[in-house]
């Protein structure tokens, strides 16, 4: 069975910064079963997955410009408000470097007492995924009855 719309998937997944820090993965949370373009998922990396079948595995980069969907989606990154060195205000960009030494610019989306929730702006997203399972969605639970197994629907007449 392939991955496509409606369909019930499981799959093991890396979602990283393009040439830095992992994002997510189920290697800390385990593997994710969601239904194929009902919303849950990144739509970019759906529709690099349709057609998968079990066992499969791909990998790649997802460009920025498909991954932000009117500047909602990856990756973010809470941080603790301490490292600013300015009071931090949503809106506000800051440049940075990353461990690799590369530099990167990010956008201020959050704040509270303790942290800031900041958008990296201009990087894209490397994923690693490998199909577990491809179902058919589950068929809703059966309606209640009576005793005698007979609806208690009644027509109206």
């Amino acid at each position: 069975m392939k991955v496509e719309p409606g369909k019930r998937v499981r799959i093991e997944y890396e979602l990283k910064v393009q040439g830095g820090a992992v994002l997510e993965s189920s290697e800390s949370s385990g593997p994710i079963e969601y239904i194929h373009g009902g919303g849950k998922m990144l739509p970019s990396l759906e529709a690099r997955m349709e057609g998968m079948e079990v066992d499969d595995e791909r990998d790649g980069v997802i460009p920025p410009e498909e991954i932000y969907v009117d500047g909602v989606g990856l990756p973010t990154r809470v941080i603790p408000r301490a490292e600013f060195p300015d009071d931090p205000e949503v809106g506000k960009k800051f440049q940075a470097k990353e461990a690799s030494g590369d530099e990167v610019t990010f956008e201020v989306i959050g704040v509270d007492d303790e942290n800031v929730t900041v958008r990296l702006e201009g990087k894209g997203l490397e994923y690693k995924v490998k199909v577990l399972a491809v179902h058919d969605q589950r068929p809703p639970p059966p309606l209640p009855t009576s005793e005698g197994g007979s609806d208690d629907l009644v027509e109206d007449e």
